[in-house]
């Protein structure tokens, strides 16, 4: 068919009310759309049938995961550049598109689509996308959950975050650029640190602890006795071996364990670092209390964790339909009013919240850049569909943090006793200067 990106820009653009910011190139080789924009590749006809059955996000989700779709110049820009007729318009604007598809001439725009599409026959779904029944947080479905986000593979989760091994936003210095990637990781580590006051002798329990990056600085940097606990086979052998690397198996323990299992406390603190996004609404006020009894009476946690903006009628939220069907399953989102609130619930004092959002954006464009140096090892090491899926989540994450659609926050939480006395001084926010 001839001249297939001319019309299928203009499909397009009657179908959605508006004209389209980046240029189309379709699997006959034309092209059309603004000139010097970003170009949106369409590969084949299976991309267009993609979009069809699954409009939205998730069709363009799946076809980019394929490789149906791609993108030619800036990602970051065509991303921009798409998120208000696919994710904005996905949140906003879902009954003004239903709306507009009873118009006779956007109807016929969609039987113009499916036309063009060829076989009107809906294409599998890419083998990277999971498949579950809901959102259940049992300990069974959690460990699958957590299984099929982490155990990609070590030597993947090496090239994307690099030496640090951390998989949380870095705390980087003004200006940005002069400072590495391990640099800032470690700087986020040791703000951890400071804020639980950490010193010889004391006990940490990390949660969710990773390839072992806070449990090892802990131990090495303070002194601090620590248990961290995963849910993930593949991080656990890997944070052990670097345990021994370091000399610290006497002061650092790594357990394949929920953290509802965990029963040797009282701890002097908790660290919780992007692990209670895995938690859910529904079982939130059960793990803020389960980390309440494991603490000793003044005993601190510090809970690192990504936030949503909070919506007028919460009981609207959805979960994001790429980030749950291919990064991270049963993953939910919570607003930071209802964290705090969940927290005190608990029977928690909070004492301090840090907002690093704009932090998250520089770090997760510094693994964007990793991956995409390291573009053939990463596919060799997963798949090519894999590799598109970080991508893409990366890039896109890192716009949503730009934009203030989502953020992150370090809250500071005290078991206060009974006295009252909270042990937190007057004046705390001298972690972030060296000590003398």
């Amino acid at each position: 068919m001839p001249d297939a990106a001319l019309r299928l820009t203009r499909l397009l653009e009657q179908l959605l009310g508006s004209p389209l910011p980046v240029r189309i190139r379709a699997w006959d080789g034309t092209e059309a759309g603004p000139p010097g924009a970003p170009t949106l590749v369409v590969r084949n006809r299976r991309a267009l049938r993609r979009l069809l059955f699954k409009p939205g996000e998730l069709g363009l989700a799946r076809a980019w995961v394929a490789g149906d779709l791609t993108v030619e110049g800036d990602l970051y820009t065509a991303l921009g550049l798409l998120s208000g007729l696919i994710w904005e318009r996905d949140q906003d604007d879902t009954r003004g598109l239903a709306r507009r598809l009873r118009d006779p001439e956007v109807r016929a725009a969609v039987a113009g689509l499916v036309k063009l599409g060829g076989p009107p026959l809906p294409p599998a779904p890419p083998p990277e996308e999971v498949r579950r029944p809901g959102h259940l947080h049992t300990r069974r479905s959690d460990k699958r959950a957590i299984s099929h986000h982490y155990d990609v593979g070590n030597d993947f989760y090496e090239l994307v975050l690099g030496p640090s091994m951390v998989y949380s936003c870095a705390y980087w210095p003004a200006p940005e650029p002069a400072a590495t990637l391990e640099q800032a990781q470690h700087d986020k580590l040791e703000l951890v640190a400071r804020k639980l006051d950490l010193s010889p002798g004391r006990r940490l329990l990390d949660v969710g602890c990773g390839w072992g990056s806070m449990a090892i600085h802990a131990a090495r940097e303070h002194g601090a006795s620590v248990v961290g606990v995963t849910l993930s086979q593949e991080q656990a052998a890997y944070a052990r071996k670097r345990v021994a690397d370091e000399g610290l198996t006497d002061r650092v323990e790594i357990r394949v364990q929920d953290y509802r299992d965990v029963t040797d406390g009282p701890y002097d603190a908790i660290s919780s670092i992007g692990m209670a996004e895995h938690v859910g609404a529904a079982r939130y006020l059960e793990y803020a209390s389960d980390l309440h009894a494991l603490l000793k009476p003044g005993g601190r946690l510090l809970n690192h964790q990504i936030g949503r903006r909070p919506q007028r009628d919460e009981s609207a939220y959805h979960v994001d339909e790429f980030i749950d069907a291919y990064v991270f399953p049963d993953g939910e989102l919570a607003p930071l009013g209802t964290t705090v609130t969940q927290l005190e619930r608990a029977g928690f004092e909070v004492r301090d919240v840090e907002s690093l959002r704009e932090h998250y954006a520089l770090t997760l464009r510094r693994w964007v850049a990793n991956l995409e140096a390291g573009w053939p090892r990463a596919v060799r090491l997963t798949s090519p569909g894999r590799a598109r899926v970080w991508q893409l989540y990366m890039a896109a994450s890192a716009l949503a943090f730009e934009r203030n659609r989502i953020g992150v926050n370090q809250v500071l939480a005290v078991k206060t006793p009974e006295s009252g006395d909270s042990g937190m001084p007057l004046r705390a926010r001298t972690w972030g200067a060296p000590r003398p």
